[in-house]
């Protein structure tokens, strides 16, 4: 591990002053551009620290450096060092070997392991580790399982070092460099020097952008049709990131014209080439296609697909065809019900009476194979639901319950007393993504329904549907008004489609109880483009504040203190803030830092783990910001919601306990797969329900302000709803109706032969 140069010489290196200390800590770093704000000891006495800045990528607590670079004077922090380049030392005092060790550099050893090693081995204490790790078994309490454990980890931190070393001059941050070498081991430099392009699909984090810079370092030109096909494999890429499932191809050519800055010749004959079966896997780079134009235009597009999107398409339309049109039926005995004695029987057993469309919508699941159930807050969705389930299971049928997410589905389960699932879970989907149950192997149901289906993205979607044996009913519940899923399609709404095959009923009548509902209510006035009524209301307010950065430390206010003393709730189960943006003082991001501070601020006793820009607490509550299937028992997904239960620093592992109530154990370099959860952006709430929910919104989200959103956020509250800040903002939300649909064929495909 020594001698690393961290960066190579830049010009007028002989200029640059020279520093040796010891990195004590790391007080902020940019896990993007590695831009590292640090306190060193340089060994002078006295327990001064110095301040040193720069791209220390890699550089971690306990690590002697060589650092080279410039002295200046910062304004409010005085004297300090920036860094140009740096080189590892190995530390060569007992002192500094053991502090070395112990600052969880090597995983499996933390200050008392250090401590024991180094009064074994002395001064040889690294050269044993390095040459004789075999040796280790000699300190007690150091078994063979944790001597290897040592061992690997040590041979890991070096190779990491070095792959960290060759991705120095594009900047590529610590975390970035760990994945790289995760994903290809030794071939980690032999693939970043011969085929940039592929980190930018094989590695998450890696985008083309990074991917691009790192090109153009080891030499690949400018205008390479390797660059272009991954370009516009990024630019689809991007697209489906927003939500559609193809690009119009015009508009494809253009954004890789800019995004490439080459000619449009170049991008039209590399797009051609990409469509051609490739000469290895004798599959396309991507599926072009005419299909209708977006927006119901009479005119045709030529589509470009990504090739796992095309197939969920067509797979999906042709599934929901297939379950429409078979002969079989695994519910028979619906067909010549009395439905008078059904509807008395179960008016009886509830106490309720079905209103007469969610008569329809409940005959309409029992008797049809696919229907579509929707509707707004307070309509009676919940009630019809859980009318279908019960006079399915009086029929003897096999009932299977799932939802988009852990919350939705607990909901569900609560609903109907009956077993809910994530349909990740119920599908039990393993690593790669591909479901234990499928066409091959399907579902044993009579009847699936799924909750929250304006959440379901077209590949989750094709992998359920997939699942449904024949002569089984599948049933959609979902807002359609509600934003539509995070991931690609516009499933829900496709489905509706006017003239389309699918049977829908949609719940419009708000109930007498559900009309005294402040949250119901103003939710409805929103959808119909109306200012919410906050005067007199019970379990809806605004507190007016125009200025965002007021707004955003207000909204903290009322989430951590206020709902709080006067509602009973707790901050971090019952109370959550729902953004329109991440970015801002009254975003995401900005407000979860103010939270996490409010709600789980640093304390001695409770251990920490800095990572990036973030500091992770136990009682934080996070949330998974990418699908990752080797997760825990069925993956992990985006959105995902828990709570930081432990942390070890000498194992660095914490662990998170999610809403599934699963036990989810992270390393320290997968913390970029977490983020703080106080506040998440309306998106990612999709799907959740919560006692309370904080809105800022403010003039600085102008740009994202729809009607859509506010109605999204509002809706996601049980029982109170707060909005804080600009009756302006409000007023631009409710106006907004969002702007067209999402580039999606499957309306089309449904309607097909």
């Amino acid at each position: 591990m020594s001698n690393q140069a961290a960066k190579p010489g830049t010009t007028g290196e002989r200029h640059l002053a020279v520093l040796e200390g010891v990195l004590e800590r790391i007080t902020y770093a940019n896990d993007e551009t590695g831009y590292t704000v640090a306190r060193v000891d340089t060994g002078r006495g006295g327990g001064d620290l110095l301040t040193v800045v720069g791209a220390l990528l890699g550089a971690q607590a306990g690590e002697s450096l060589r650092m080279e670079g410039r002295w200046g004077s910062h304004p409010q922090y005085g004297k300090q060092f920036t860094v140009e380049n740096y080189t590892t030392l190995l530390p060569a005092t007992i002192q500094g070997i053991r502090r070395y060790l112990g600052s969880g550099l090597v995983k499996g050893i933390g200050p008392v392991f250090a401590d024991r090693i180094t009064q074994h081995f002395g001064l040889d204490t690294l050269q044993i580790i390095e040459d004789e790790p075999k040796r280790l078994i000699e300190v007690p309490g150091l078994g063979p399982k944790r001597t290897k454990k040592i061992a690997e980890a040590w041979e890991e931190q070096k190779a990491i070092k070095e792959v960290m070393l060759f991705l120095q001059t594009v900047e590529v941050s610590t975390s970035i460099a760990v994945r790289i070498y995760k994903k290809y081991g030794d071939a980690s430099i032999s693939v970043v020097k011969n085929q940039p392009y592929r980190l930018a699909s094989d590695v998450w984090g890696i985008g083309f952008l990074t991917a691009d810079k790192i090109a153009q370092s080891v030499g690949i030109p400018h205008d390479s049709p390797e660059r272009v096909k991954a370009g516009l494999q990024y630019a689809l890429s991007q697209a489906t990131d927003q939500g559609n499932c193809y690009l119009p191809e015009e508009r494809l050519i253009a954004d890789a014209v800019k995004l490439l800055q080459v000619d449009t010749g170049l991008v039209i004959e590399c797009l051609a080439e990409l469509a051609l079966p490739d000469e290895e896997s004798g599959d396309p780079g991507v599926v072009r296609e005419k299909v209708p134009g977006p927006d119901g235009s009479p005119d045709p597009v030529t589509a470009v697909y990504l090739v796992p999107f095309h197939r969920a398409e067509l797979s999906l339309a042709a599934q929901l065809r297939r379950l429409l049109r078979t002969d079989a039926d695994r519910m028979p005995g619906f067909h010549d019900v009395a439905w008078d004695k059904a509807w008395g029987w179960l008016g009886r057993r509830t106490g309720v009476e079905l209103a007469p469309e969610q008569e329809a919508a409940v005959r309409l699941a029992l008797t049809k194979k696919v229907a579509v159930l929707t509707g707004g807050p307070g309509c009676g969705k919940s009630f019809t639901v859980r009318s279908i389930v019960e006079l399915a299971r009086a029929k003897k049928a096999k009932v299977v319950l799932a939802a988009p997410t852990g919350r939705a589905a607990k909901r569900l389960a609560e609903l109907t007393g009956a077993e809910a699932s994530t349909v990740h879970r119920l599908l039990e989907l393993k690593p790669g993504g591909d479901a234990a149950y499928d066409k091959d192997r399907p579902l044993d149901a009579d009847l699936v329904v799924v909750d929250e289906a304006s959440m379901l993205d077209l590949l989750l979607a094709n992998k359920l549907v997939k699942a449904v044996p024949p002569g089984a009913h599948i049933l959609f519940v979902g807002d359609v008004d509600q934003l539509p899923s995070v991931g690609a399609g516009e499933v829900l709404r496709d489905l509706l489609a006017d003239g389309g095959p699918i049977p829908a009923v949609r719940l419009t009548r708000v109930f007498r109880q559900a009309q005294q509902s402040g949250v119901v209510t103003n939710a409805h006035r929103i959808n119909a483009g109306q200012h919410p009524v906050t005067d007199g209301m019970k379990d809806f307010f605004l507190f007016v504040e125009d200025d965002t950065e007021e707004a955003g430390r207000l909204t903290v206010d009322v989430a951590a203190r206020r709902i709080p003393a006067k509602f009973g709730l707790d901050p971090r189960r019952d109370v959550q803030v729902l953004a329109p943006m991440h970015r801002g003082p009254a975003g995401a991001g900005n407000l979860n830092g103010l939270l996490q501070q409010a709600i789980t601020p640093g304390r001695p006793d409770i251990p920490e783990k800095r990572f990036g820009g973030r500091v992770f607490r136990v009682g934080d509550k996070v949330t998974q910001i990418r699908n990752n299937y080797e997760k825990g028992e069925n993956g992990v997904f985006n959105g995902t919601v828990g709570v930081v239960t432990s942390l070890d620093p000498v194992d660095q592992r914490l662990t998170v306990l999610t809403d599934e109530d699963e036990e989810v154990p992270y390393e320290f370099d997968e913390l970029d797969e977490l983020s703080h959860a106080y506040a998440v952006t309306i998106h990612r709430s999709q799907g959740s329900e919560y006692p309370a929910v904080v809105i800022p919104v403010t003039t600085s989200a102008w740009t994202m302000l729809q009607r859509n959103l506010l109605y999204t956020a509002v809706t996601r509250a049980k029982r109170l709803v707060v909005l804080v800040g600009s009756r302006k903002a409000i007023g631009q939300a409710v106006r907004t109706v969002s702007a067209g649909r999402r580039c999606t064929a499957l309306d089309f495909r449904l309607s097909g032969p």
